[in-house]
């Protein structure tokens, strides 16, 4: 990449669509939102509606008049900044392969990916229903997702296409032991640590869900939610190419900023499963 080459459009809309690929926990929240992210400490709308009221219909007989929906609003506050800042010096650029930048760029997205999925797990205190197991065997983890289902039940949650269950490895590990029948289709299989769905709702692993040390055991803060559950905001705010000064390199530097909220809390299970350390 020639500094004077450089398109900052192009670049910002490769390192956009590598994050999308790279996403498991932002991928599942709701990214709708309105305002403008100009810096750290901006602030965003999340807009939803009430409920729709529905009436037993009479033939030949007047409807009463139209339900004025009832619209509220959360802030959203961007919170977190983090950034990338690398080089390719002339003489390995002069060598390198064709694409070494877009591999650049690729792990820039990684690195980026892995901090907001981290930060979205870490709203796991913010669940409206807590399942504790002391101690999760592939025994029992069957159980543990269909009481996580069966709260979302309670709480009004019945449309399965719109449920996803977030485990750690060594909880995916556990589900698989289990033997459970995970059914799957060539659009799941596609989908970033999808490993396939059960009870509803679709199950993906991660290796950056939350977990607590405690004596012996490692608790895993699986969540069980709706994708409007937690919503999220982004901007890649700044890509920029230069010319360090006291070397002979082109230099790429990016601002990723972001932030997350609990939405609807009553939509989503913290399962705190603990596992033998």
């Amino acid at each position: 990449m020639a500094i004077m080459n450089f398109i900052s459009t192009v670049w910002s809309e490769t390192l956009a669509s590598a994050l999308n690929k790279q996403y498991v926990a932002v991928a599942n929240c709701n990214r709708d939102f309105e305002g403008e992210i100009k810096e750290k400490g901006s602030r965003v709308k999340i807009c939803s509606v009430g409920d729709v009221t529905v009436g037993d219909y009479t033939k030949n007989t007047d409807m009463s008049d139209p339900q004025t929906l009832s619209d509220s609003a959360k802030e959203l506050i961007i919170n977190r900044a983090k950034y990338f800042n690398f080089q390719l010096d002339d003489i390995d650029r002069a060598q390198a392969l064709p694409g070494l930048m877009s591999e650049a760029m690729r792990k820039a997205a990684a690195g980026l990916a892995e901090e907001a999925d981290k930060y979205v797990f870490s709203l796991y205190e913010n669940a409206g229903t807590t399942i504790t197991n002391e101690a999760t065997t592939a025994e029992n983890i069957l159980d543990n997702i269909i009481y996580a289902r069966t709260a979302l039940y309670a709480n009004g949650v019945g449309n399965t296409n719109d449920i996803v269950m977030e485990v750690s490895p060594a909880v995916a590990a556990l589900i698989l032991k289990a033997k459970i029948t995970l059914s799957t289709d060539n659009g799941e299989m596609m989908e970033s640590g999808c490993l396939g769905s059960f009870g509803g709702c679709k199950i993906y692993v991660s290796p950056n869900i939350s977990v607590v040390e405690g004596s012996g055991v490692n608790y895993h803060k699986c969540l069980v939610r709706t994708k409007r559950a937690i919503a999220f905001a982004e901007q890649l705010s700044e890509i920029d190419a230069y010319r360090p000064e006291k070397r002979f390199a082109d230099a790429l530097k990016g601002l990723h900023l972001y932030g997350a909220k609990t939405v609807f809390p009553n939509e989503m299970v913290l399962l705190d499963l603990g596992i033998a350390a």
